[in-house]
């Protein structure tokens, strides 16, 4: 039986400066998807609630569209709105703008 390796450690207590937290910007978007909501999706998934808002807020600076659709044709507030844990999300969101 072989032994499988993870290809990535998991890492605790990372460090999210306003580089780090800007360096989001650069993920592409798979084919098909709108752009900016996979950008919320990305920041949202990889990040603490702190960064997140922040995120959001470098996200409204740079003309990004809150409440672009995802695939579904719900912005990304719509579809974390019934996240258990997303509160803190939700907030930055709306407090930004986002319907």
């Amino acid at each position: 039986m072989s032994e499988l390796k993870k290809d990535k450690k998991k890492v605790l207590g990372e460090v999210f400066d306003d580089e780090r937290i800007k360096s989001f910007f650069q993920y592409p978007a798979p084919e098909g998807m709108d752009r900016d909501f996979h950008l919320l999706e990305k920041a949202y998934r990889g990040m603490r609630e702190e960064n997140f808002a922040t995120f959001v807020r470098f996200f409204v600076e740079r003309g990004h569209n809150l409440n672009a659709p995802g695939p579904d044709g719900k912005t990304f507030l719509q579809t974390i709105k019934d996240h258990r844990l997303a509160d803190d999300y939700i907030a930055a969101l709306k407090q930004a703008g986002a319907e």
